[in-house]
């Protein structure tokens, strides 16, 4: 899931209207000016402030309401040490960040009292130092953000939940509710998206109300409706209890007016972390400003891409103008002097290249980006994205296998994937991948083919990490049975040392353990691993691996460093020196070539030659396209 997680995206999904019953009266607080502070708990990353409180407290703000915003994860962090809570935050399937603070969060209720949950720590965790995190650490956080902070002064406390915040925020409203009783809780992210939140709602005596859907509009309309003495329960996208039962207001569509959001305010991030001397001096540069150009995904919204639980029923595709993005880029970096950002978006707005991406070229802004974007990027888009200080990209390769990605849906190929991070690699720019298997129909051929393939593009930047699909919550894997048949599909291993017997755990987890139908066994997977593993072992070694061309009239010379032991030099001449010249942009066919350069060959003798080429290694084919593998000698042009 990666930032692209980042933004509070609380998503809608129909469902019934239950039958409206009175609000509370200790919420009722008509003529009062409501007050609100906006929480992010662990386990969020230190380096880069919350969008979500950011951007919401911002929202709040320009509706004439008092807000103020508290990134009370730093707190955690600093008291932990900063290197030992980013791992905590680095676990995802294993739930240990959420099972720090069950017990907090649920006391008596913790099915986990025994620590079994620590039975399945990986071998090299410290389940003493995660003891001592849980009973010691934890009350002494939650103790000291109880006494530090005057919660008295505020009618709501809202909190931020994705991912593993769920139990800390959990923890910290129950301590709210129990000392301050008419404190009003609301939250909101992604784990309250559709039915997991309906469930929290229904369980958590923490919670007063829940946003389901995008909070731009419901979270002013739920301040103004407290203000009034409206009942915030018919309010769309709100979802709350009455009477026991949980109250569902219809949903409310996406919001599609993103120029008219304020800049998200970040001046108690940047307060709260220099006070708390978390980071040295020169680390300060390191951080990453979050900024939002765009919404919900346009691939997707043709062919959702099987493994991806992102979006839901905000898949529809929404992007701020050029001009906008230029003005809130420029607003943040001069507000905290930072140049360094990144984008929220699950995937980049093509537009831009025309509109936004051309503009801060010509102004020449040095500014450093990241971006999530299709892999099927040309070298010039590549190239521009470089230019205007985009260093990091997150282009979801998935995999290096034509079929395997017709599996996903992703609407690119092998070829494209690997285009993509030779002109990565050209231009510099740092590429996050994964290499996923696991998916039905998948063969053992197409497994045998990324082998085959590894070995020749070791220059190039390798995944982060390989291995089975995540199955997750919302993903044509998850939600179509029918298309994807299912031997089991469980709540993931630890769910259960988390949450209550109350709580339905098929409702409220995300992450899922499953048999899919139809699919390889673990050992067919084997040589692909490692390859994977042999790949980043070479990259781990003091001089990287290389496979770059030099080019002259009528000379093309090649050297392949990919082995770690011999330098091999390719000398090309003439037609052989055309032809790899020719191959080297973007993949092609024989046919293709022969038209547009006007060769006398027949394409026969010209696939001869590709494919000699490709024996070698230094091209790769796939279903009739050619692609040279080396890049240019020359940098950056």
């Amino acid at each position: 899931m990666g930032i692209s997680a980042r933004l509070w995206k609380l998503v809608v999904r129909v469902v019934p209207h239950l039958r409206q019953h009175p609000i509370p009266s200790n919420h009722l607080t008509e003529g009062k000016k409501i007050s609100v502070a906006l929480v992010a708990t662990p386990f969020v990353s230190i380096w880069h402030p919350s969008i979500q409180l950011g951007l919401l407290g911002a929202v709040a703000k320009a509706h004439g309401f008092s807000a103020e915003t508290y990134h009370l994860h730093l707190e955690f962090a600093a008291q932990i040490g900063k290197d030992l809570y980013q791992a905590l935050c680095q676990q995802r399937l294993w739930l240990v960040s959420d099972w720090l603070f069950s017990f907090d969060a649920f006391g008596s209720e913790t099915p986990d009292e025994d620590d079994a949950f620590l039975k399945a720590a990986p071998d090299d965790v410290d389940t003493d130092l995660l003891r001592k995190l849980r009973y010691e650490a934890v009350p002494e956080y939650l103790d000291k953000l109880e006494k530090t902070i005057e919660w008295h002064k505020f009618d709501v406390v809202g909190f931020s939940s994705m991912f593993q915040q769920n139990t800390s925020s959990l923890a910290l409203a129950r301590r709210l509710k129990e000392k301050f009783p008419t404190i009003c809780t609301l939250f909101g992210g992604a784990n309250f998206d559709a039915e997991m939140g309906h469930e929290l709602v229904r369980t958590m005596p923490a919670i007063d109300y829940a946003v389901s859907g995008e909070a731009d509009e419901a979270f002013p309309e739920f301040l103004t409706a407290l203000a009034s003495g409206r009942d915030p329960a018919t309010i769309s996208g709100i979802v709350c209890r009455r009477d026991g039962q949980v109250s569902i207001s219809p949903p409310r569509a996406p919001f599609d007016r993103l120029n008219a959001l304020p800049f998200p305010d970040y001046d108690e991030f940047f307060q709260r972390i220099k006070r708390l001397e978390l980071l040295e001096d020169d680390e300060f540069q390191e951080i990453n400003l979050p900024f939002e150009s765009a919404r919900g995904c346009w691939w997707g919204q043709k062919h959702h891409c099987t493994f991806c639980g992102l979006n839901g029923a905000t898949m529809a595709f929404r992007a701020k103008s050029s001009g906008r993005v230029l003005e809130e880029m420029a607003a943040l970096s001069s507000r905290y002097r930072i140049f360094r950002f990144d984008a929220a978006d699950n995937i980049l707005d093509p537009a831009y290249f025309k509109g936004l991406f051309p503009v801060m070229k010509d102004k020449g802004f040095d500014y450093q980006i990241f971006y999530e974007v299709k892999a099927n990027l040309k070298r010039e888009q590549v190239k521009l994205l470089k230019e205007v200080g985009v260093n990091r990209i997150q282009p979801g390769i998935e995999s290096l296998s034509t079929p395997v990605l017709k599996l996903m849906r992703k609407g690119v190929s092998a070829i494209q994937n690997v285009n993509l991070l030779r002109w990565a690699r050209y231009y510099e720019i740092e590429v996050s991948w994964n290499l996923i298997w696991g998916f039905p129909e998948e063969t053992e051929a197409d497994c045998q083919r990324q082998c085959d393939l590894i070995p020749f593009i070791r220059h190039l930047e390798p995944p982060l990490g390989r291995g089975r699909i995540w199955l997750e919550r919302f993903s044509p894997l998850f939600r179509d049975r029918a298309a994807f048949p299912a031997r089991k599909i469980l709540p993931a291993a630890g769910y259960d040392s988390v949450y209550p017997d109350s709580v339905d755990l098929e409702k409220v987890a995300y992450f899922f353990d499953y048999e899919l139908e139809n699919v390889l066994p673990d050992r067919a997977y084997a040589p692909l691993e490692d390859a994977v593993d042999a790949w980043l072992k070479r990259w781990d070694e003091s001089q990287c691996p290389t496979l770059t061309f030099w080019r002259s009239p009528d000379l093309v010379q090649i050297k392949d460093a990919r082995s770690p032991k011999t330098t091999t030099t390719y000398d090309l001449e003439g037609p052989l020196a055309d032809l790899y010249s020719a191959f080297s942009e973007r993949p092609l066919s024989a046919a293709a070539a022969k038209s547009a350069l006007e060769w006398p060959w027949p394409t026969t003798e010209i696939e001869g030659s590709l494919d000699q080429f490709c024996d070698k290694g230094l091209m790769m084919e796939d279903n009739g396209l050619y692609l040279s593998l080396a890049l240019p000698a020359i940098r950056g042009r």
